[in-house]
């Protein structure tokens, strides 16, 4: 007498073996950076484990997740609903085993951070350096872009950017206080003068840097700096123009025009006087915040971070002084 067949072998028995939660990451891996590849790359694995994670959990559910074309993939409508739950799933999943954890206040796991290229580079990174050294159980993945991130489709755990100007479906944290200014190097203010009025600025060289979400060319400050002065914009051209901070800052230090940078960034060069602040009595508030999803907002590991960034850069490591 034959052996009976196990339910999955069954001739119209439908598998009803739930998925893994690594399949779900892998999942949204790729469908968020739409490619295997790329999935594979994020994920420090081999194209063949994320192709082969993928059938399996297509198997499993019995749909098609993926329109797969030579160039990209594409999400197929089943796909978006099983994204959708798969968040969900994970995030619980997360929630959970931090409410349960006795150790509550010890961050674990993975923490997606992401920031500007100039900042990134120079402030986040040596906050992320100690914050680690700190938390030896916490692993971070930091990536920096010249764009305004959407950080909950993208994956991201935390953004920490530069500029007041934030969505209202995400919490933001203020970690510093900061404000841009005005510069440029003597060399240019001796060959083309110095402006007396902001809307000087228009017959001048500017830098402009096209960085994050910043409109291009357009520079909005304030007079004294109070949150009660009025606005006043300008639009600005000039000969170079970058998407990178640090490029322009080298433009402005070689005399090749004015530019509105960070006062964290100029002000070695101020001191140094390589740069002389220009119109002084304007500046543009550009607060430094941690912006992170609203479903995080009970997360221990993004909590932590937080906290030991407001820590960091309260008392004055992320800055240059002056």
């Amino acid at each position: 007498m034959a052996a009976p067949r196990e339910p999955s072998e069954q001739a119209g028995t439908v598998n009803e073996k739930a998925p893994s939660n690594e399949d779900l990451r892998v999942f949204i891996a790729v469908a968020r950076k739409s490619g295997f590849a790329a999935a594979a790359q994020e994920l420090g694995a081999s194209p063949a484990y994320v192709t082969k994670r993928i059938r399996v959990l297509e198997a499993e559910l019995g749909v098609k997740l993926f329109h797969r074309t030579t160039r990209r993939v594409v999400v197929t409508e089943d796909g978006e609903r099983v994204y959708r739950w798969a968040q969900r799933i994970l995030d619980d999943i997360d929630q959970l085993l931090q409410e349960v954890s006795a150790t509550r206040r010890v961050p674990r796991g993975l923490l997606r951070i992401c920031s500007s290229f100039g900042f990134g580079r120079n402030r986040v990174a040596p906050a992320i350096s100690a914050l680690v050294a700190r938390h030896p159980t916490l692993q971070v993945r930091f990536e920096v872009f010249d764009r305004l991130v959407d950080i909950a489709s993208e994956g991201f755990d935390l953004d920490v950017r530069v500029g007041d100007e934030i969505a209202p479906h995400l919490i933001a944290r203020r970690l510093a206080s900061n404000h841009r200014v005005l510069c440029a190097a003597p060399a240019y203010l001796a060959r083309r003068g110095t402006p007396r009025a902001l809307a000087e600025l228009a017959q001048h060289d500017c830098l402009v840097i096209k960085e994050r979400d910043h409109p291009f060319g357009v520079w909005t400050l304030r007079r004294g700096g109070g949150g009660g002065s009025e606005a006043e914009t300008v639009k600005v051209t000039g000969p170079l123009s970058s998407n990178h901070g640090e490029i322009a800052l080298q433009w402005g230090v070689d005399g090749h025009g004015i530019l509105l940078r960070s006062r964290w960034d100029v002000a070695p060069l101020l001191r140094a006087g390589r740069l002389v602040q220009v119109l002084p009595e304007y500046t543009q508030e550009a607060n430094v915040w941690a912006v992170y999803p609203s479903r995080l907002g009970t997360s221990a590991k993004v909590r932590v971070c937080v906290e030991f960034l407001q820590e960091y850069f309260g008392r004055g490591e992320g800055e240059d002084g002056g």
